[in-house]
């Protein structure tokens, strides 16, 4: 292995700098082998949820009244034109899954944009002037915090009212005091360091230091945490859906499948089992790939 890592070192050494933090980066990302599964299974997701229209052996919503509850083709009763089976009003769920799959990454893109994004503008006001301002902005954010995350997000579209929107809306403002936390503790860390000080004695302003200076070097933490809130996401707005609160009927979303299949969970184990594994693997897959970036990302984690 020091072999292996001093052979590394001495060909990054002849690489220019951008592909030289690339190089690095996909060592130790690489070494992680379930964070690269992971990656590969994304990737495939993605690809999936792209070419659904054109993959999907029928339309989500299309109904054959001739084919209900139809079992997969592996067990006694299916038929090779639905693979995995229909659900209660003949529906083929493989095409349902892959649709599903588009609504399940738009989601956790969604979320995780807007509480990255608003997350980052408060945490680095927060973090660069301090005082009254950080006060009141990291009580807010206690306060969010000390709600169980599926519990507030439930209430909040409970008084916005039902739906994928509202339901995205409501898992962005559960997750924001995270990045807002993270930005501000990285922020307080960077602006006492010589280079932020050489930059305010240079003459450049608050704005300037505060998103051209400081939060560059900030962006690590950043973005794992992103990582584990898109799997968040995709797993809470999943619960909303299951619970009604989330996308309807007929939506092809993992959750809302899941909610419509509760009542045939002993005689159509399919209709149940399908869904909710789309959903272990994916989360499974981003979390993994999450704790490939930390290692990646974090000089902590690097060995030399």
């Amino acid at each position: 292995m020091a072999d292996t890592t001093a052979k590394t070192a001495s060909s990054l050494d002849e690489m220019s700098p951008r592909r030289r933090q690339l190089a690095e980066f996909w060592f130790y990302f690489s070494e992680n082998k379930g964070a690269v599964i992971g990656l590969w299974f994304v990737l495939a997701l993605i690809i999936v949820a792209v070419l659904a229209p054109l993959i999907a052996p029928h339309e989500p919503y299309q109904q054959y009244r001739d084919a209900v509850l139809v079992p997969p083709v592996w067990q006694d009763g299916g038929r090779w034109e639905f693979l995995l089976g229909t659900d209660a009003v003949g529906r083929d769920i493989l095409s349902r899954l892959l649709f599903g799959a588009r609504y399940s990454l738009f989601i956790g893109i969604v979320v995780t944009a807007i509480a990255l994004v608003a997350g980052i503008l408060i945490g680095v006001v927060a973090g660069y002037f301090r005082g009254w301002v950080d006060t009141v902005i990291m009580r807010l954010m206690d306060i969010i915090l000390a709600f169980p995350s599926l519990l507030l997000a439930l209430t909040l579209v409970a008084v916005l009212g039902p739906g994928l929107d509202n339901a995205m809306i409501a898992i962005a403002l559960v997750y924001q005091p995270h990045f807002v936390r993270l930005t501000r503790a990285a922020v307080m860390s960077e602006k006492t360091r010589d280079y932020v000080i050489a930059a305010r004695v240079a003459g450049a302003g608050p704005l300037r230091l505060m998103f051209r200076t400081i939060l560059p070097n900030c962006m690590a933490p950043l973005i794992v945490q992103a990582t584990l809130s898109f799997s968040n996401a995709i797993l809470d707005a999943a619960a909303l859906g299951f619970l009604g609160m989330g996308a309807q009927p007929p939506t092809p979303e993992w959750g809302t499948m899941l909610a419509e299949a509760r009542e045939f969970i002993l005689r159509a184990w399919w209709v149940v089992t399908l869904p909710g594994l789309a959903i272990l693997i994916t989360v499974l897959a981003i979390n993994v790939m999450g704790d490939g970036l930390r290692d990646a990302l974090d000089p902590k984690m690097k060995r030399s």
